[in-house]
């Protein structure tokens, strides 16, 4: 008792201090807000939700306006929101702290569509126009608004409609507006379908590289000729575009091993290579708004944690949570298994020498002064210390000690018979 409790107790003060440094089980499921209908948000969210669920997560999805009320979500201490995409730039570095940039996705050009009779190529041109640029709350709205700004267009001399989406591109079709702002993938619906609308042309922009180097989070691209339709030659020329990148954002409360996960599912989705990209440049790191996560950053740097290059996602996360909950006492283990059993046998021992200690002295003063005490009075004493050694709770194993013990007082007794008076003089 005396060795095994101090030893239990701290071994079960390792376990307790490392359950403080490790979070819980992760849930099997996360809230993710994704975009509008028709978008490219929403594309995304889908095929994450197929990689997720063959980990057995759930991936449950919020749609929204776009990048600003994605962050509006994200910061709501009320919502459960723990993960969305995010147009850069959004942000502006304003209430952000508690969110972390789990690395750049995609680029998602910005798409003018106009109806015309010539080509246009400067925004200056749209003015007067009827311009849908994207409901309240989304990102396509806010970076329509500062390029219209740029160039002078304000909803003073134009037509400022909050359209976007599906909604935007059958307001195009029906001309109900002029021209209409869209930022996504070429995949999504929205952006697609007016690649093939009657009548319908794509502003190739004539300041591009000037509009790159005013604002930081647009990056400058060229969609080649033919690169959406080869048979069809959509576009029948090469268009210079403006694009933000799609960031991948997590509140601060996500657990590490969904973020793990949900990067490994962008990995495989927007690993690929597309029009605007090579194979293997995205996902990647990158912190325009926010500062990246340090589960992102292993990530970049070492790719998917190891026990999950081998095993399930499940079992890989169960075998490293009970690793850091074992480590430490693994590490007090050793030193405990090293000096307890040692001072076990100490503890046994010193009970038997400590009468050693008293049969030694009593030997010594037959010998010096046998007459002293009498023959029995010697024996007394001797008697009460066998009867103490024998009272001596002995393992088994530490038998063989008790019994040279008890040798050596009968080599006593036959000491004091010998040296002492039968009757004290």
């Amino acid at each position: 008792m005396v060795v095994g409790l101090p030893a239990l107790a701290l071994l079960i003060a390792g376990f307790w201090l490392a359950a403080q440094f490790i979070k819980p089980a992760p849930p099997d499921y996360l809230v993710f807000s994704s975009g509008g209908a028709g978008g490219s948000y929403q594309v995304y969210a889908e095929r994450y939700r197929q990689v997720l669920a063959k980990n057995g997560v759930e991936l449950r999805e919020l749609p929204s306006a776009g990048s600003i009320e994605n962050l509006k979500r994200l910061l709501d201490e009320d919502d459960d929101t723990e993960f969305a995409l995010v147009q850069s730039g959004t942000a502006n570095g304003v209430n952000t702290e508690r969110l972390f940039s789990l690395g750049s996705l995609y680029y998602e050009p910005l798409w003018i569509f106009y109806r015309a009779d010539a080509d246009l190529d400067r925004l200056p041109q749209l003015k007067g126009r009827r311009i849908a640029i994207g409901p309240e709350g989304s990102g396509t709205r806010k970076l329509a608004l500062e390029l219209l700004e740029a160039n002078g267009l304000d909803g003073k001399n134009s037509a400022l409609l909050p359209l976007g989406g599906l909604q935007a591109v059958e307001a195009l079709n029906s001309r109900e507006v002029d021209a209409v702002f869209l930022v996504g993938s070429e995949r999504s619906a929205a952006v697609w379908s007016l690649f093939y609308s009657e009548n319908v042309r794509l502003m190739s922009l004539a300041h591009a590289e000037a509009y790159s180097r005013r604002f930081p989070h647009l990056a400058r691209l060229t969609l080649p000729k033919g690169a959406i339709d080869l048979v069809r030659n959509i576009p029948s020329r090469d268009v210079m575009l403006v694009s933000p990148l799609a960031t991948l954002v997590a509140h601060e409360s996500a657990h590490p091993a969904l973020i793990q996960l949900l990067l490994q599912a962008a990995q495989e989705v927007h690993g690929e290579a597309g029009i605007f990209q090579r194979p293997g440049e995205f996902p990647r790191a990158g912190q325009a708004d926010f500062p990246l996560s340090p589960e992102a950053e292993r990530f970049y740097k070492s790719g998917r944690p190891f026990l999950q290059r081998y095993m399930p996602f499940w079992a890989a996360n169960l075998l490293d949570r009970m690793f850091v909950m074992l480590l430490p006492v693994i590490a007090l283990l050793i030193p405990i298994l090293r000096f307890a059993p040692p001072l076990y046998i100490w503890r046994i021992r010193s009970r038997i020498y400590r009468h050693y200690g008293e049969l030694k002295f009593l030997e010594a003063e037959v010998e010096a002064h046998p007459d002293r005490h009498s023959r029995d009075e010697w024996m007394e004493k001797l008697d009460a210390i066998e009867e103490a050694v024998q009272r001596i709770p002995t393992p088994l194993a530490f038998s063989d000690m008790l019994y040279t013990m008890r040798l050596h007082v009968g080599l006593v007794r036959q000491t004091i018979q010998r040296r002492a008076p039968a009757v004290k003089a």
